[in-house]
């Protein structure tokens, strides 16, 4: 897995980072989305997807490796 965020889109709703503290973080000046961890350990994935489904503006994009290594994508395009 690994996630790409689009700080032009974040709104500062800090969804993610309640969802996955260990992955997000925020800006303390405007509240923005602050990437920690680009490609986050299994353990966080659930978390991951979840941060991404509450993102009131859809700046979280999730991309999944499957097992012949081929990616599919989760969020936004």
């Amino acid at each position: 897995m690994r996630i790409e965020v689009d700080k032009e889109k974040c709104v500062g709703g800090g969804q993610c980072v309640l969802a996955a503290s260990e992955v997000f973080d925020q800006r303390d000046e405007d509240g923005v989305v602050v990437l920690l961890v680009d490609a986050p350990s299994a353990e966080s994935h659930e978390k991951v997807r979840l941060a991404a489904a509450l993102c009131p503006a859809a700046a979280i994009r999730v991309i999944e490796r499957t097992a012949d290594s081929t990616e599919s994508l989760s969020g936004p395009p």
